[in-house]
């Protein structure tokens, strides 16, 4: 079965200043039969029709994250490495190298791709013993030679590497543990060096969003006919406040969808800094939410297709990732309503009786009860995820429209670690406990700029010669995402 929508998005689009429109005021002298000469009067109904029920989608950072005041151009904080060594390789010489001829590594990068890595920052020392995986097989050995990033190994139970099937090309290295000889000291060379804690600084800066609303002296004296309504509870016949109302709220959406769709300028390829920044060395832009999970944590393209959250498969390579990461225990899922669905569906076919639409979950249905057809959670392994729609993603007028358009890059979901993280904030000089979503915003004795609103003109308090009301509203801000490495965005 098809849906169509001939309307569209009908009246979702404002217009850029007041005026009258022919989509905005009645005709009656348009159609014979309606107009002011009939005899009879028209029944108008002043009630304006709320027929997109809530239209501001913002409350999910609410949900998930909390806010804090910062008085500097841009955030800065450093979250730990991982404890421990473990490394990509390719095994370059199966049998022979520097000072052996068990065989010949040389290491190419950490094994967890967020990490920074420089040619011989690796942390494999001489006396280390090490497991070694390719394809073909897995060994292990015991380190006898450290040359910056080439390493000679001899393995246990055979002469090299060779013998025990192990092929020459990239693996994984991983450092279990050490064995040395009796009386035997450190080597005392570089290979000896004590191991440094490693960790990685991010960064973010905020932006400056704007926006105002602007009505005439006159028109603030203006009766409509229309008794109209908003979000933040105004209402009468006064279409100036709607106007107001509906401009804030747009706004306030705007300060959400900034902090999930934000993007950094690159400098190096495009113009935006050169519209937006001061100076040339200046940045533009902010890392959102979307930014932050595709640059630093996991995405998820599913294992059976579009709603490939109909198999437990697509949740059981998500845990094994998790596992890799932190392996928080509690998840939220903000989710759009096809994958909701998706998963209502997936969870009741676990049920003997789901097939047969008698019970989904542990309910005692009856004949005379409303049937719940929908979960608000499960727990797979060790893991709980508690699921929610996200407005957002499905609004036709927001995501919802763009993922229409989307097709492969469709936004799903998003899953979002809850609890709290340990970081070091470089500003501050010291560990701090926060959640792992939190905005940040500019802040001073001065002048709070989390959200600010002014009013400005000859209207009520007069602040200028100028014969109209402007209501301003600002903010500074940016997202903290930390330890992206536990989200997951779903396409």
């Amino acid at each position: 079965m098809a849906i169509s929508n001939p309307g569209g998005l009908l009246n979702s689009t404002p217009a850029h200043r007041q005026q009258t429109l022919a989509t905005n005021y009645f005709d009656f002298t348009a159609t014979a039969g309606q107009g002011w000469a009939q005899q009879y009067l028209p029944d108008l109904m002043e009630k304006e029709a709320e027929v997109f029920g809530p239209r501001t989608i913002s409350g999910f950072l609410s949900q998930v994250g909390a806010e804090e005041s910062m008085t500097a151009d841009q955030v800065v904080w450093s979250e730990q490495g991982r404890l421990h060594l473990s490394y990509t390789m390719t095994l370059t010489t199966q049998a022979g190298g520097s000072a052996t001829n068990g065989g010949l590594i040389t290491i190419n990068d950490h094994i967890d791709t967020n990490a920074t890595y420089t040619a011989s920052s690796h942390g494999v020392r001489v006396n280390d013993t090490v497991i070694l995986a390719t394809a073909n097989a897995v060994l292990k050995a015991l380190v006898v030679h450290v040359n910056g990033d080439a390493l000679s190994v001899e393995p246990y139970g055979a002469a090299n590497c060779a013998t025990l099937g192990v092929d020459t090309t990239t693996g994984t290295l991983l450092v279990y543990g050490s064995e040395y000889g009796k009386g035997d000291n450190y080597n005392g060379s570089s290979s000896h060096s004590a191991n440094e804690p490693q960790f990685k600084s991010y960064t973010n800066k905020p932006i400056i969003m704007k926006d105002y609303y602007e009505v005439s002296g006159s028109d603030t004296a203006r009766i409509g006919w229309v008794e109209v309504a908003a979000e933040d509870g105004q209402a009468g016949y006064l279409w100036y406040l709607k106007a107001e109302a509906d401009t804030r709220a747009r706004f306030n959406d705007y300060v959400e969808m900034a902090m999930l769709e934000g993007e950094l300028a690159a400098q190096a390829t495009d113009d935006v800094a050169a519209f937006i920044a001061p100076a040339a060395t200046d940045a533009a832009g902010t890392e959102g939410l979307f930014a932050a999970i595709e640059s630093r944590g996991n995405i998820t393209t599913g294992v059976t297709g579009v709603n490939a959250a109909t198999d437990l498969a697509e949740f059981d390579a998500i845990l094994a990732e998790f596992d890799k990461q932190g392996a928080i225990e509690e998840n939220m899922m903000f989710v759009n309503r096809a994958t909701s669905l998706a998963m209502d569906d997936m969870l009741a076919s676990m049920n003997s009786y789901g097939a047969g639409g008698t019970s989904y979950g542990v309910f005692d249905n009856s004949e005379d009860m409303a049937l719940n057809l929908g979960f608000s959670g499960f727990r797979r392994g060790s893991y709980d995820f508690y699921k929610s729609d996200m407005r957002y993603l499905n609004d036709k007028a927001t995501r919802g429209g763009i993922n229409d358009a989307a097709g492969a890059n469709a936004i799903r979901g998003v899953v979002v670690p809850a609890g709290t993280s340990t970081v070091y904030d470089q500003m501050l000089g010291k560990n701090l406990k926060r959640p792992f979503l939190h905005v940040r915003y500019r802040a001073s004795q001065t002048d709070d700029r989390r959200l600010k609103s002014w009013v400005t003109g000859s209207v009520g308090a007069a602040t200028s010669a100028l014969d109209a009301m402007q209501i301003h509203m600002l903010t500074e801000r940016c997202l903290v995402t930390q330890g992206a490495n536990n989200f997951m965005l779903m396409k």
